[in-house]
């Protein structure tokens, strides 16, 4: 198995888990903020709804 220790990672802002940089990421690495969809979606919501 290989394994890659020397990837970049990032905290999750939702679930607080680290997560590692992945091939689909590498254009966008400095905006990702979320380790999944799911958290993604469960971000708190920005300037509130009315």
């Amino acid at each position: 198995m290989h394994r890659k220790p020397h990837l970049p990672t990032r905290i999750c802002l939702v679930c607080g888990r680290p997560f590692v940089w992945r091939r689909k990421w590498s254009a966008v690495w400095e905006e990702v903020k979320y380790c999944s969809e799911r958290c993604r979606r469960r971000r708190p919501a920005a300037g509130g709804a009315r």
